[in-house]
């Protein structure tokens, strides 16, 4: 879920120069390949977040931002999300891990707060620990968003 955002580009100008980036818009995935056609370590592909086309094991880093948070866009209650939200929550996460070397890392930043996102995220049969962050300038009435981090191959 990359979308139109800057971030593969300004982690490519940070020195990571082998960054794959996915969306479900063909749309998108073209205009990205476009506006970087200049940086040859971006890979760009049309791709569902639920069906991960990539072999087993295949990164080192997972990263997303928000895409997570798409999933539950039309739950009217945070606290007693439908089973289909949950389910597909799960297999998403499922195709993280599978997609995650052994002591690989999946970041994940969001809105979510942990009372809402953990319960998704730490769970024994994606094979990761579990840390998260709250993050945010602490400047009054500015919402925090939060960063966590699960490593592939360490405990709950």
């Amino acid at each position: 879920g990359c979308g139109n955002s800057a971030l593969s580009h300004d982690l490519h100008e940070l020195g990571y120069t082998d960054v794959t980036s996915i969306d479900f818009s063909p749309a998108c995935i073209a205009a990205m390949r476009t506006r970087y056609a200049h940086c040859p370590g971006l890979r760009w592909a049309v791709m569902d977040i639920r069906a991960l086309a990539f072999p087993d094991a295949a990164f080192d880093v997972v990263l997303e931002k928000g895409t997570l948070d798409v999933l539950m866009v039309e739950e009217t209650d945070p606290w007693d999300i439908s089973p289909q939200a949950a389910a597909a929550m799960h297999r998403v996460l499922a195709e993280v891990s599978r997609v995650l070397r052994p002591g690989g890392c999946f970041i994940s930043i969001t809105f979510a707060q942990p009372h809402f996102r953990k319960p998704h995220y730490a769970q024994e049969a994606f094979g990761w620990s579990l840390r998260h962050t709250a993050c945010g300038d602490g400047d009054a009435g500015a919402f925090h968003y939060f960063l966590y981090v699960m490593r592939k191959g360490q405990p709950l």
